[in-house]
């Protein structure tokens, strides 16, 4: 079978919803679909013997020995993936005869369905971790919709992590051997948008010095992320548009069109309905987007999530740098559950990451995250064991107003110093005095 035949039944099989791998009649591994290699962790690799890449050198292998005397075989495999996690896999392995002969082995996986008491185990996802269920739910829609060539629209708040979705949707599909490439869309002027988008023709316009090809033509056989698709101008939605129905772009300065094979990821943190009711977006361009829409939940909405995420952030951060954090305070836990994490979980991340700038030792404090989250403020010249709460005895007081008093103590009244360690400029905390009405007792001068 040549190699292009091969790669077709493969894909055919992917595009079942099956995933599987072939063997040759000595077990060696021929081929696999995208979906089999994701659920294996790339275990396996072709011309490998399947017992190898599946079992290693475990010595309870039933499968492999079944396999090996040529009996159909099933059960469960449980394998440790690269992040320490073991993983129950579904394994069936069926012969393919002909002419009364073997000719090879279909072999197909699935995750295990059997989890018993652990159905809140944590969970890793190209990434992500979760055990909340909305979550898992969004996981198996995006290894559905990887299969397919469609559009997908991923919507969901700022930080939720809708690039990583884009990511996996990329590495679980047949495009996985192209390029994955992404944009902001509202990161850059139209103009160079548009250029950034379909490329330039040298002497296209003042300062294009050289042909640019386009970030379309460099995801090319693969998969183009368009993050924040709802900002950009209506007259580029009309140019993509085109792109989308002809498959294909013209640069900026040509008349030459070039064809372009490109699977579209787009995100938005809002709605493109309201948006196309507001008549800031096309209609006929979101039904091309809009195919396959998958909805992040903010992290607010996965308030099991925080402590899983908490810990496996202070991991990553430990293999970062010099301080080692073994352990999160009480405090520390219960500032970030309290907290409502509007920037999701880039800004948990961030946190950590501010804590173990300011913050020493194996223990990971409370007073040591940022003022907003564990509401104590940051004096650079006051060590974090010595810093203080505001007093609990203003109930009634918002915890802005406590912050400014607790920054105005450390300052000794001085509004421009406490200004500093707030972060916001001098006129902006004296309007803030003034509009909580802090004026009489906050001390120091306007």
């Amino acid at each position: 079978m040549s190699e292009s035949t091969l790669r077709l039944l493969t894909l055919a099989l992917e595009d079942l919803g099956v995933a599987c791998a072939i063997l040759d009649p000595a077990l060696a591994i021929v081929a696999a679909t995208p979906t089999a290699d994701a659920l294996t962790e790339g275990a396996l690799v072709r011309g490998v013997s399947i017992v190898k890449a599946m079992c290693g050198d475990s010595l309870e292998r039933p499968i492999a020995e079944a396999l090996a005397a040529g009996r159909p075989a099933s059960g469960t495999i449980v394998r440790p993936g690269a992040d320490g996690v073991v993983r129950a896999l579904e394994v069936r392995a069926t012969p393919i005869i002909r002419d009364e002969e073997r000719a090879g082995w279909l072999v197909t996986f699935a995750r295990s369905s059997d989890r018993g008491t652990d159905i809140d185990a944590p969970i890793r996802f190209h990434g992500m971790w979760t055990r909340d269920p909305g979550m898992r739910r969004v996981f198996d829609i995006v290894e559905r919709a990887a299969r397919r060539e469609v559009s997908v629209l991923v919507r969901g708040p700022t930080g939720s992590g809708k690039e990583l979705i884009a990511r996996a949707i990329h590495d679980l599909s047949p495009r996985h051997a192209g390029p994955f490439r992404a944009i902001n869309c509202a990161a850059l002027p139209p103009t160079l948008l548009e250029s950034e988008l379909f490329g330039h023709v040298r002497g296209a316009f003042t300062g294009a010095l050289r042909d640019s090809p386009g970030i379309f033509r460099a995801a090319h056989h693969g998969t183009l992320f368009l993050d924040e698709v709802a900002e950009m101008p209506l007259d580029l939605q009309a140019k993509l548009l085109r792109v989308l129905e002809t498959r294909t772009v013209i640069p900026i300065g040509s008349t030459d069109s070039v064809e372009v094979d490109v699977r579209i990821v787009a995100a938005t943190h809002q709605s493109l309905r309201k948006a196309v009711e507001e008549k800031r977006f096309r209609a006929d361009l979101m039904y091309r987007l809009r195919v396959v829409p998958i909805f992040l939940p903010p992290l607010a909405a996965r308030r099991g999530d925080l402590e899983l995420l908490t810990d496996k952030l202070v991991e990553q951060l430990n293999t970062e740098g010099a301080r080692q954090v073994r352990q999160v305070s009480r405090g520390a836990r219960d500032a970030i559950g309290a907290y409502a994490w509007p920037g999701n979980v880039r800004e948990l991340h961030n946190a950590l990451q501010y804590a173990y700038v300011v913050g020493d030792g194996p223990v990971l404090l409370d007073v040591e995250l940022p003022p907003e989250v564990s509401g104590v403020a940051f004096d650079p010249d006051t060590p974090a064991l010595n810093m203080r709460r505001p007093e609990p005895d203003r109930e009634d007081e918002s915890d802005d107003a406590r912050r400014i008093r607790l920054a105005l103590e450390h300052a000794g009244g001085n509004r421009e110093r406490a200004a500093q360690i707030l972060g916001m400029s001098r006129v902006t905390l004296w309007r803030r005095i003034k509009a909580l009405g802090l004026d009489d007792s906050a001390g120091g001068e306007p």
